[in-house]
């Protein structure tokens, strides 16, 4: 059997395609281009990929190929028809980030909540050593507690960090971006009253065509100007120009990010015209990798080959 990993890198340099040695030849590559692709995998049985494209055109190319194991839970790079054409199974991995990015949604909050930056800041120039006072009231932080956290889609990972809020002491109320989700533990609320309301927005939702531009600068108006907006769903769901002018204007207090329209974020992004960037917190597309996360996606993406070896199909797509 040969194996080709495509994209490499989005495993992380702990992890490598050894790990998928006793199944057959393993070919590893960072990353593979749209000229690169089809050399790549024409004589390949079993394929690991992330980000890479398989569409129509580059699965026409394979012969052997019998297995896409997509290492995420997103399988839209590949064409599912032309797999399922082909005859070819495609899997994808279920579950593995959650605990990763509800961590992260915290750690993004917190460092803008708790002003920790400036405080770092503080007492790293050496004014800290400089006072008088034992403490420093340059800043202030608050409390989660008492405040309204709205979540925006209440998924896995959305119920998760309701969970966390509500221990800390926060009310979590939360928006269905399909209109059909019912919680029986917690208020669901047209958007419009969420953003009026809530004292932290977090988004947990896909990109789809309901959530597509689904926060815009109107709708950041809506927010109280001291409320936080954190995003670790996708990009696209907010107006990252209508982000910035918000900010700008102190229509909101600030905002943690981990997701861009474009990605890696091109060096004329909007987040970069921030008037105030301590306002902001940026993150490089990170909160899904932490290193257990991206142990339990290869163990499960291993899971799922020995699976086909014995003739069966686990976490199957197509």
């Amino acid at each position: 059997m040969k194996i080709a990993v495509l994209d490499a890198l989005t495993l992380g340099p702990e992890f490598t395609g050894d790990v998928f040695s006793k199944f057959g030849e393993v070919s590893e590559y960072e990353t593979t281009g749209r000229k690169e692709i089809v050399k790549r995998i024409e004589k390949t049985d079993i394929i690991v990929a992330n980000k890479t494209v398989l569409d129509r055109e580059a699965l026409r190319s394979t012969k052997f190929l019998k297995l896409i194991c997509v290492a995420a839970t997103g399988t839209n790079n590949v064409d599912l028809d032309a797999a399922k054409d082909k005859g070819i199974i495609v899997t994808n991995v279920l579950g593995y980030s959650t605990e990763s990015v509800v961590q992260h949604t915290f750690t993004l909050l917190f460092s803008l909540l708790g002003n920790v930056r400036y405080f770092d800041d503080y007492v790293k120039s050496g004014e800290y050593s400089k006072s008088k006072h034992f403490t420093h009231y340059g800043k202030t932080f608050l409390e989660l507690r008492g405040k309204r956290w709205g979540i925006i889609g209440l998924g896995a990972i959305g119920g998760r960090v309701a969970a966390i809020a509500s221990a800390f002491g926060a009310s979590v109320k939360y928006y269905s971006t399909t209109g059909k989700h019912n919680d029986p533990v917690y208020e669901r609320m047209a958007l419009e009253d969420l953003l009026k309301s809530s004292d932290i927005i977090s988004i947990h939702s896909p990109l789809n065509e309901n959530t597509k531009n689904l926060i815009t600068y109107e709708s950041l108006c809506l927010m109280k100007p001291t409320a936080y907006l954190i995003n670790v769903g996708r990009g696209g769901i907010v107006d990252e120009e209508g982000l910035v002018r918000a900010l700008n204007e102190e229509r909101i207090a600030g905002a943690g990010i981990d997701v861009f329209s474009q990605e890696p974020i091109p060096e004329k992004n909007p987040f970069m015209k921030l008037k105030h960037p301590e306002k902001m917190v940026l993150t490089p597309h990170i909160a899904w990798a932490s290193w257990e996360a991206r142990r339990r996606l290869v163990q499960e993406i291993v899971l799922n080959m020995e699976a086909y070896f014995q003739g069966e199909v686990r976490n199957r797509v197509a």
